[in-house]
């Protein structure tokens, strides 16, 4: 299975594991699937941070480059762009990306959000 990751569950990884889901957890350990990073997630956690709703290391731009380097990246694209832009989500841009990005690649979006669970075409695994 390809797995994209919603931002939180990303951090999550790093910073509170515990909150991960068993499923989740199992999943992010089998070995047969992938685990995809969008750049939209670094944006939306940088913001995050400078905002102080989340902290991480001192040394903060390696940081999240090694955060983000051990995930496949997703690629932001003109199509996911324009898919981003016919979903029916309101307010937070960064869950259009992300959805669209799940829907345009063919990936699961692995995420908490009730909002994002259930989005017709796009697949999920909920964080339970």
């Amino acid at each position: 299975m390809k797995l994209l990751l919603d931002t939180h569950i990303w951090l999550w990884t790093f910073v509170q594991p515990a909150r991960l889901g068993k499923r989740v957890h199992a999943e992010f350990l089998n070995p047969d699937n992938e685990l995809w990073l969008s750049p939209i997630s670094l944006w939306e956690a940088l913001l995050l941070q400078r905002k102080k709703r989340i902290q991480v290391p001192p040394q903060l731009d390696q940081w999240w480059l090694d955060a983000a380097r051990r995930f496949i990246e997703a690629p932001l694209t003109h199509e996911i762009v324009l898919a981003a832009n016919q979903l029916p989500l309101p307010g937070d841009p960064a869950d259009r990306f992300l959805a669209a990005t799940a829907k345009v690649l063919g990936l699961t979006l692995v995420t908490a959000d009730e909002r994002l669970l259930g989005l017709g075409d796009i697949a999920t695994l909920a964080n339970r």
